[in-house]
């Protein structure tokens, strides 16, 4: 079913960006619905990049981009930083792959394990996905429980394991997910998020290996999560002998320099990283208690050994991006850069849509920032605020797909690239990146309002 924007707009949109136009024409003869990425899926079509600096992109039409997507997440410096670009450099010229132990995968876990509280040791991975995995398979393995304990609205990764009740509707928390056995989810207990008396009971009665939890809240603070609720279930889940992981794929390192936890003073049994970790290069990896990553060990106190192969792990060109990358963040600038541009788009978007007399809103924490269209509660009132008081059901709600595309559409015209009805900031937005930035989204509100799809 189309989903395109108002035909008014799609047109001034294709003569915009009609190179790009082209391009999704041949990429739809190679890839489904012309994507390699589903978050990268836009009618009438995607806009293609060629070249990226700090906080911007370059479209191959020619116009410049401020970015939002921020590498999924994963490039908390900006684009090309200099001392990444160098290091990787250096690293292709002797050796991208030596299917050997290197020194520099050494230097790498040793940055993870002094800046992450929870870890004492780790393993790295190729995505976020394959920590995901890893942890609770190592919890089953050292529990000799099966069952997981997820939140919902809260993501994971695509596994089998952890992808199901990642997105609206939650009101089946087996809404099915294609290409799942049904039996799969009978290993897969599903809470409200921030609901602590649903966590006891689920505990109580299903007995799970672990609890995974985002460590800010549900597909990076969609529903924000705070520290009394991460603090009550680090002692619930002590009291049952149930692991608890925090997934810190998006929140590690960019939140504070040790994540989630540090901020909230809380040391989950296992973390999982990616994006950040890896210097916006492909990487991961699972932190944690030595004795539960001893069951990777070749003879480790379980007498049986959790197999764990990977062609890319720790790969020397992922390694050395990822301790430049861990080098800048061990001096807390970046995070508190990037947290700080938030705090600027947020005050500035709530301010458009007030001069608009629009019921959209603006809202999140550290460098993560969310719009929600159609919001019917109290005005947003300071840095802590959170729709319909944190009621998951009002706020993670299936988004009206032909304004989620015209919303994009329109950023695009007036120059910003933004994840859909999302945000993430770097080091490299800074006031003056910000600024243009606000304009964009004034005249993308414009448009809307001149369409008819936005009150």
């Amino acid at each position: 079913m189309a989903v395109a924007a108002p035909a008014s707009m799609t047109a001034a949109y294709q003569a915009k960006f009609a190179r790009s136009a082209e391009r999704y024409c041949d990429a739809l003869k190679i890839f489904p619905s012309g994507v390699t990425h589903d978050g990268r899926f836009l009618e009438p079509f995607p806009v293609y990049v060629d070249s990226a600096s700090g906080a911007t992109k370059h479209s191959i039409d020619g116009p410049e981009l401020i970015d939002f997507w921020s590498g999924h997440g994963s490039l908390l410096l900006g684009h090309s930083h200099p001392d990444i670009v160098r290091a990787v450099q250096r690293q292709m010229e002797i050796g991208t792959h030596f299917g050997a132990c290197h020194e520099a995968e050494i230097e790498w876990g040793r940055r993870v394990i002094d800046l992450v509280p929870a870890a004492e040791k780790v393993r790295f991975t190729s995505s976020g996905t394959e920590a995901t995995l890893m942890a609770i398979r190592v919890a089953r393995l050292v529990t000799g429980r099966t069952k997981v304990l997820k939140f919902a609205g809260h993501f994971h990764g695509w596994h089998d394991q952890l992808t199901p009740a990642a997105d609206p509707p939650h009101d089946d928390p087996r809404y099915p997910t294609p290409g799942l056995p049904d039996d799969v989810l009978d290993q897969l207990v599903v809470v409200s998020p921030n609901d602590f008396a649903a966590v006891e009971q689920a505990i109580a009665t299903h007995k799970p290996a672990c609890v995974i939890v985002e460590g800010t809240g549900g597909r990076w603070g969609v529903v924000p999560i705070r520290g009394e609720f991460f603090k009550s279930l680090r002692e619930l889940t002590t009291a049952t002998g149930t692991l608890f992981i925090m997934d810190e794929v998006i929140t590690g390192f960019r939140v504070a320099p040790g994540g989630s936890q540090e901020v909230y003073g809380v040391t989950p049994d296992m973390t999982t990283l990616a994006k950040i970790v890896a210097g916006g290069l492909p990487g991961g990896c699972l932190a944690g208690r030595a004795e539960l990553l001893d069951a990777m060990a070749f003879d480790n106190r379980y007498g049986k050994k959790m197999k764990h192969p990977g062609t890319y792990n720790a790969n020397p060109l992922s390694a050395v991006a990822g301790i430049e990358m861990l080098r800048h963040v061990a001096t807390g600038a970046p995070c508190r850069q990037a947290t700080e541009a938030a705090g600027a788009l947020r005050r500035g978007l709530n301010a458009i849509f007030r001069k608009h007399d629009s019921n959209w809103v603006a809202y999140g924490e550290f460098s993560l920032t969310h719009v929600l269209p159609n919001y019917d509660g109290p005005p947003p009132e300071g840095d802590d605020f959170v729709p319909y008081d944190g009621d998951f059901r009002l706020i993670d709600r299936p988004l009206d797909r032909k304004l989620a595309h015209a919303f994009r559409v329109a950023c695009l015209m007036g120059g910003v690239d933004c994840m859909g009805m999302g945000m993430i900031t770097s080091a490299a937005h800074d006031e003056g990146v910000i600024e243009r930035s606000l304009a964009g989204f004034a005249e993308a509100v414009d448009r809307l309002m001149v369409e008819g799809m936005m009150h």
